[in-house]
């Protein structure tokens, strides 16, 4: 196996693996699919497992870079903070929006350097939208087979306020954010990474998050907001627009959950 190389070929061969975990989730969609229990008492699909076993494979196949996933996240900080590169996964990020049937879930694939996100996929099979970020090349969209280019846009004097909010996590604490906002606001709903893309693709302006998530939830679409020239830092609720806020950063720490965060440009 060979070290992994940014490169037009290998970002094609990941965003397929993608569509092939996708492909593969929706096997399942339109089935009856059994719910077992994590140990945090978050449901767990088969398409859940069925994706994470193509998208391991699959990546250990390309390359011989370590990879973090939702459903082996066993290993240890010991191991873990000796990474400088590695993959991080989500196989289907929304398990709720899956369990719904309402189509906004995503399978997610991040290459992350040194604490940044520099490439990442994510992929909305029902939906038949894929997202795709590289540093420094930009970002774009694949919807139904046609290609376009995605760009953050940064909110207009006299324009509506467009803030991210979460179908399954609302919070109180959003209104709190909200209404720091001058001018007309207007709460966007959407599940699983798909909040990220928002802001990326310009459809919204803010992505508050002020609850739990842990970084396989956020690595991918985060790097598609970054190339698409949106930012991720971290959020204090109560100075919600710092602008000396940190950027996200991920296996900076034992723990695996983000702190709060806001995507914004």
């Amino acid at each position: 196996m060979s070290e992994f190389v940014l490169n037009e070929a290998n970002i094609q061969a990941v965003t397929k693996i993608a569509v092939e975990a996708g492909n593969k989730i929706l096997e399942i969609y339109d089935k009856d699919f059994a719910i077992y229990d994590k140990s945090d008492s978050s449901p767990l699909t088969e398409a859940d497992l069925a994706a994470h076993h193509h998208i391991v494979d699959a990546l250990e196949a390309l390359c011989d870079l370590p990879i973090l996933s939702e459903e082996s996240s066993d290993i240890t900080w010991d191991e873990r903070k000796t990474w400088t590169r590695y993959w991080l996964v989500d196989p289907l990020d929304g398990t709720k929006e899956f369990i719904k049937k309402n189509g906004e879930f995503t399978v997610n694939i991040a290459l992350i350097e040194y604490g940044q996100p520099t490439f990442g996929v994510v992929h909305a099979p029902v939906l038949e939208k894929t997202y795709v970020g590289v540093k420094s090349s930009g970002a774009y969209m694949i919807e139904k087979g046609e290609k376009r280019s995605i760009k953050a846009s940064p909110h207009k004097a006299g324009e509506a306020w467009k803030v991210v909010g979460s179908r399954s996590h609302q919070s109180p604490e959003i209104n709190k954010i909200m209404d720091a906002l001058d001018g007309e606001k207007e709460l966007v709903a959407m599940g699983s990474s798909l909040k990220l893309c928002c802001v990326a693709t310009g459809e919204a302006h803010l992505y508050p998050r002020v609850g739990p998530t842990s970084e396989w939830d956020t690595g991918a679409a985060h790097a598609v907001a970054l190339a698409a020239g949106a930012k991720v830092t971290v959020l204090d609720p109560n100075t919600p627009f710092d602008a000396d806020a940190h950027p996200l950063r991920y296996n900076q720490k034992e723990s695996i959950l983000n702190p709060y965060f806001m995507v914004s440009c």
